[in-house]
């Protein structure tokens, strides 16, 4: 489980040093991942602080992206070529000071494979909001310092 857990870092790494260098920038950690639900950790770091020594939006905002991200990537699994997706829009509630390092939760793989089903069905872009919840477990337990509903716009990409 362990090396699993680092593997799949790893590639969330690469993929951010080629594609999205603020990923790889926040180096985040998965924590968790399964067809149901992704677990994100970035840690409060001098990359990831503002000028109150608390989690900066933004890098909040990358935990929130990549917990739905890596979300819908393992629920594509081999399928990931043949469908086009990205985030169409976002609702933040930044509700806490995260003074710690935050987790980012995403359960929504079952939804998120419904709709991707659903376009494979349909041959039309389908929208599904996605929720995810962080919190800073070694300050807060549970209790959440933000919460984010991304809407994932998921098209299949027709052959050429």
């Amino acid at each position: 489980m362990l090396k699993t857990k680092w593997n799949d870092t790893l590639k969330l790494w690469a993929f951010g040093f080629l594609k999205v260098p603020m990923i790889f920038w926040l180096r985040p950690k998965i924590m968790t991942l399964t067809k149901e639900s992704a677990v994100i950790k970035i840690s409060l770091t001098r990359r990831s602080k503002n000028h109150l020594k608390s989690m900066y939006f933004g890098a909040l905002c990358v935990g929130a992206d990549v917990a739905g991200g890596i979300q819908m990537m393992n629920v594509l699994g081999h399928d990931i070529k043949k469908i086009s997706f990205a985030f169409k829009d976002a609702k933040c509630e930044f509700l806490k000071r995260p003074e710690a390092d935050v987790y980012f939760s995403c359960h929504d793989g079952n939804l998120i494979a419904q709709t991707v089903q659903k376009a494979f069905q349909t041959h039309e872009r389908e929208n599904v909001a996605v929720q995810i919840v962080a919190t800073t477990p070694s300050l807060l337990g549970d209790e959440p310092v933000a919460r984010f509903t991304l809407t994932l716009s998921i098209k299949e990409k027709r052959a050429a």
